[in-house]
């Protein structure tokens, strides 16, 4: 889980190298989000040239998280960083490539054209 203020990592291309979220978009007493989860981020470092540049608002949907999430079967899963993949308002991937291993979860929420982007989906 990420909160306020926290900064994440970007898992694409789309030239962000570090963001800071300022919104999440779960619910209003919401004051964390978890994989799958929308939120508005502040680009706080970019690549010069890119889609992004900084002090840009974009939106990211959390792909990795360190806090360990529950599956149905009774397993758990989690990452060794907090990662997010860059969108538009159409929920459309802004960056060519994904990197790095994403959380099955991301596929049944229906967002399969980011599940396509990447090689390992755990």
């Amino acid at each position: 889980m990420v909160q306020l203020r926290s900064i994440i990592k970007p898992a694409d291309n789309s030239g962000a190298k570090r963001v800071q979220i300022i919104q999440i978009y779960t619910g209003s007493k919401h004051k964390s989000a978890g994989i799958g989860d929308i939120v508005l981020a502040a680009v706080k470092e970019a690549a010069p040239n890119s889609a992004v540049a900084k002090k840009d608002k974009v939106r990211m949907l959390l792909v990795r998280t360190k806090k360990e999430i529950s599956r149905a079967d009774g397993s758990h899963i989690r990452f060794s960083d907090n990662a997010g993949v860059v969108i538009d308002a159409q929920n459309n991937p802004r960056g060519s490539r994904i990197f790095g291993p994403i959380a099955r979860e991301i596929k049944t929420l229906g967002y399969t054209q980011i599940v396509s982007l990447t090689k390992e989906v755990y």
